[in-house]
């Protein structure tokens, strides 16, 4: 498989798609936005992340770019360190959500955000048509290990205007966490030990990576579910691989849908600061709701960390994320961040005294129904057939949601796989299912008459 690069990096199969040959091709691209600096390096825990670091490390030095290598590191830590280092950029080696067989490479700014759409573009360019053309530098680039990113990153959460670490540790909570194993292991148990939370870890092993599926879902996480229960604990934390996202799990054991971690953060963010809210347009309406409630503004942007980023730079946003559990919270960094999640989600319940059920048990119930299709069809026949299918308020920015008076469907080419993704949302699961067969059928009917 070919290696899919956008907005969300450059992701692909371990050895025919990403590899230390592909690796250092792209590495070689990304010095063109570095300019002869320092650039930040992290991975996640795939067996595959130290081979590509290598040839990270080696086509970096031989352009005469220094490196600082984070090791194993969550990729919001990895963006924030590349602002604290006052560094050129930065390079995270993770699949995020994908199963071990893949890896991939995300590529940040000095700004400690990931490229535009318009620089992943030219670094796809170079990758294809130009290949390494490495120049012999005047003088290679150093290396040097840093151990202090997940301290700079907790201590930088703690420092927020919004976190009070002694009422958060007042309540005495107890708190069950899956980490998959991933980057969050380490640092999410930390955070949580530091805001005087007792914690309780379930797979929180860096040398033992995918205990289960990886993406934080509630099929994937009964074990969670199961610990919360027979632990009496008050909460449950769940993050994918680099810990960019977040799911919740109540005191009853109910793993929540990751739609909800979104909406009760910006619940929490917007009883502090009135301001617009970003979302993606696959993000639930809750969204909606929780900001209908301050009488302020919700704009929809791409799927897509940096697009989500760029709507909340343009509107001013007081928070903003997408509907997969990430939270984009200003104050700390602009970047989906699982940790500063936690803090906010804690600290809304500590002030409120409510437990996360009651929190939950606030918002309006919606059934939202997530599926991908492989498709090497048209696409132009699926929004045409989807337009006769649903009537409504057509929005094409990204692939196409149609906004009904039931609810809403959003239909994309993903930018991560090579499928399709049907994302629909009513207030009824009969309804939603209904929704989400019939886009199916258009896929595959779509899929057939351009094969044959």
């Amino acid at each position: 498989m070919q290696l899919i690069i956008s907005v969300s990096g450059a992701r692909g199969i371990v050895g025919p798609g990403i590899n230390p040959a592909a690796a250092a091709r792209l590495a070689t691209a990304f010095t063109r936005f570095v300019d002869k600096g320092l650039v930040v390096v992290g991975r996640d825990t795939r067996a595959s992340g130290p081979l590509l670091a290598d040839a990270l490390f080696s086509t970096l030095r031989f352009n005469g770019i220094a490196v600082i290598d984070l090791g194993v590191s969550s990729t919001p830590t990895v963006e924030l360190m590349v602002q604290e280092l006052g560094a050129d950029g930065g390079i995270v080696i993770t699949a995020s959500h994908n199963g071990p067989e893949w890896n991939a490479l995300k590529f940040i700014g000095r700004d400690g955000e990931f490229l535009p759409a318009e620089a992943m573009k030219e670094i796809e360019r170079i990758f294809h048509n130009e290949g390494p053309q490495m120049e012999v530098p005047g003088e290679f680039g150093g290396i040097a290990r840093n151990e202090e990113a997940d301290a700079v990153h907790i201590r930088k959460i703690l420092e927020l205007d919004c976190v009070d670490r002694e009422l958060i540790a007042s309540r005495g909570y107890r708190a069950a966490v899956d980490c998959v194993n991933g980057a969050g292991s380490r640092i999410i148990p930390a955070l949580l030990h530091d805001l005087g939370v007792t914690v309780e870890e379930l797979y929180t092993d860096i040398d033992a990576p995918f205990p289960h599926n990886p993406e934080p879902r509630p099929e994937h996480l009964w074990e969670l579910s199961k610990a919360v229960s027979d632990l009496d604990a008050d909460i449950g934390f769940a993050c994918d691989q680099d810990a960019d996202r977040l799911v919740l799990v109540d005191e009853q054991g109910v793993v929540c849908s990751e739609e909800l971690t979104l909406a009760l953060a910006a619940d929490f963010v917007l009883e502090k600061a009135k301001g617009p809210v970003v979302a993606n347009l696959s993000t639930s309406r809750l969204v909606d709701d929780v900001a209908g409630r301050r009488k302020v503004p919700v704009y929809r942007s791409k799927v897509g960390e940096t697009n989500v980023v760029a709507v909340m730079r343009e509107k001013g946003a007081v928070v903003g994320g997408e509907g997969n559990g990430g939270v984009i919270y200003p104050p700390l960094h602009y970047g989906r961040d699982a940790m500063v999640g936690i803090a906010l989600i804690l600290q809304s319940l500590a002030e409120s005294g409510m437990s996360l059920g009651e929190k939950v048990g606030m918002l309006p119930t919606y059934h939202i129904r997530k599926e991908k299709l492989p498709f090497k069809g048209n696409f132009e026949c699926v929004t045409k057939e989807l337009q006769s299918a649903f009537k409504g308020r057509v929005n094409t920015l990204d692939g196409m949601r149609i906004d009904m008076e039931e609810g809403w469907i959003h239909v994309r080419r993903s930018n991560t796989e090579p499928v399709v993704r049907i994302i629909a949302e009513t207030g009824s699961e009969d309804a939603t299912r209904t929704i989400v067969a019939r886009a199916g059928e258009i896929l595959r009917s779509c899929n057939e008459a351009t094969s044959g």
